[in-house]
């Protein structure tokens, strides 16, 4: 049975239900009770610190979005949208005992070569990354924190 890891990440009030040996976390944006891996802890957490502290609607996040890649098929964990439907933040998460590594990243950069979204962040709870894509030289840019929603 998964206990949550406390997390780099402000703590929220979750609904968390428990049926036989299996605990399950409440999505409020799909609307669904969800098995409570270490995986979807991280992500409800990461999507909560966004709604709340980064000014991100709920109606342009989208959860698990499928995507082909090198003709399999793949799924990213969040994808944030603009108000016009373009894709802006790509975020992959990971269970906290993940650490995030060059091959990490390049997993979400390949993932991202589909999406074409201006930001790709990772994060084990615990660790963050964010990175800006900068078109003219095209690379990423590092930064140290995701800019409030309507400063993208």
């Amino acid at each position: 049975m998964f206990h949550p890891t406390p997390l780099n990440l402000p703590p929220y009030p979750f609904k968390l239900t428990r049926k036989y040996d299996v605990v399950f976390i409440f999505d409020e944006l799909r609307k669904k009770h969800l098995v409570l891996t270490p995986e979807e802890w991280v992500r409800q957490h990461f999507i909560q610190d966004l709604i709340v502290n980064k000014n991100f609607p709920k109606t342009l996040i989208q959860i698990e979005g499928g995507l082909v890649l090198n003709q399999l098929q793949k799924r990213s964990d969040i994808l944030i949208y603009n108000a016009n439907g373009e894709k802006l933040v790509l975020i992959e998460c990971k269970a906290p005992a993940v650490k995030i590594t060059p091959s990490v990243f390049e997993q979400a950069s390949r993932y991202n070569s589909v999406h074409q979204a201006k930001w790709v962040v990772l994060t084990n709870g615990l660790q963050h990354v964010y990175a800006k894509m900068d078109l003219e030289k095209g690379r990423f840019v590092f930064t140290p924190e995701m800019p409030n929603y309507l400063d993208l």
